[in-house]
């Protein structure tokens, strides 16, 4: 895309440039102000996207963890000769001890300082 130029006429003052500059800044402004809006609509708009697959991943993984809990209490409860019962406690224990390690991860990783200015500046001396 070429550079349009626009004719200057020699015989123009000074307060006339000022005046065209004033203008020009003007419009620029309005452009960069309307280009903005349009970044923070397309933004907003793949951001609402991403939170929507999001979701149905959430939930499809809530549904197949159920699924998947079911098999394992079903076939551990044939393992020890029908004692579904048993089979329903083991996988209610395995359950929890993997739960409790995702939430040993989550507090360790949410107790790691994020970098803060007072950090930065440490780091810069």
């Amino acid at each position: 895309m070429g550079v349009q130029r626009l004719p200057v006429d020699p015989d123009s003052g000074i307060p006339d440039l000022i005046s065209r500059l004033g203008d020009d800044s003007k419009r620029l402004l309005s452009d960069e102000v309307r280009l903005a809006k349009l970044e923070a609509k397309d933004n907003l708009k793949q951001g609402a996207k991403g939170v929507m697959w999001l979701g149905m991943a959430f939930g499809v993984a809530v549904v197949a963890m159920v699924a998947f809990t079911i098999f394992v209490a079903t076939l551990i409860g044939r393992l020890v000769a029908g004692h579904m019962w048993l089979g329903a406690l083991i996988a209610a224990i395995i359950d929890l001890a993997v739960g409790a390690v995702m939430i040993k991860k989550g507090i360790t990783a949410y107790a790691t300082p994020s970098y803060t200015l007072k950090e930065t500046r440490a780091t810069l001396h």
